[in-house]
């Protein structure tokens, strides 16, 4: 197995340098720039197993921290310093990536928080975007003005979704990716926000990673 590497970059000047770890499996093909959510950091689970994942099928990853989960603090960091993460992140991958076409996005709020930079102003080097579980309201307050920077957002950017998503209605979170000409929407029956799977579902956590990672494959090769 491919082990990660330990970095650390700048996150911004007034928050410091954040801890990342960069994944690159032979002959590597894509390079995704991964963002955590809210509640757990980089060496969270599914971040891992995502990561690893991802790496069979030859796309690299630099998962990184934001400031406020390397500080150990519940509470995430002010929006511009969330932002000023993200690119600063794209730029630390892209100079540790090389050559390596660049994807970014990440889980839940670390997707979100691409988009919102990408929408101000296009990411370096960056040829779309990917949501693991795209928060588009807070759970049991279904509305859509998160989604509303979107329409700036000037790459492709894929959504993977669970239909037991309570972050994400789907019967608005479907008409807004019909809207966007660069969105495509992979769903993901039986699937939590975590991907978790219902066991009436019949299907499997690792077999739903399995669909994610083969979307984000799929999804890149076209790019």
């Amino acid at each position: 197995m491919v082990k990660s590497k330990s970095l650390t970059f700048l996150a911004s000047e007034s928050s410091g340098e954040v801890s990342a770890l960069f994944l690159r499996p032979p002959a590597a093909k894509w390079l995704l720039v991964f963002g955590h959510g809210a509640g757990a950091g980089m060496h969270h689970p599914f971040m891992e197993a995502v990561s690893h994942r991802l790496a069979d099928a030859r796309i690299a990853t630099f998962r990184y921290q934001f400031p406020y989960m390397e500080k150990k603090s519940g509470r995430p960091d002010p929006q511009p310093i969330l932002l000023a993460t993200v690119r600063s992140a794209v730029a630390a991958a892209g100079q540790v990536g090389g050559s390596l076409p660049m994807i970014a996005g990440g889980k839940s709020m670390g997707g979100r928080m691409t988009s919102l930079a990408a929408s101000m102003e296009p990411l370096s080097g960056v040829r779309g975007l990917v949501f693991f579980g795209f928060p588009l309201h807070p759970p049991g307050k279904p509305g859509t003005e998160r989604a509303k920077h979107l329409s700036a957002v000037t790459v492709p950017m894929l959504f993977l979704q669970g239909t037991r998503d309570k972050l994400a209605d789907l019967t608005l979170l479907s008409p807004i990716c019909t809207t966007l000409p660069l969105a495509a929407l992979k769903v993901v029956e039986g699937a939590d926000h975590s991907f978790h799977m219902a066991k009436s579902s019949g299907t499997s956590d690792d077999a739903a990673l399995g669909m994610l990672v083969q979307a984000v494959n799929d999804w890149a090769a076209v790019l």
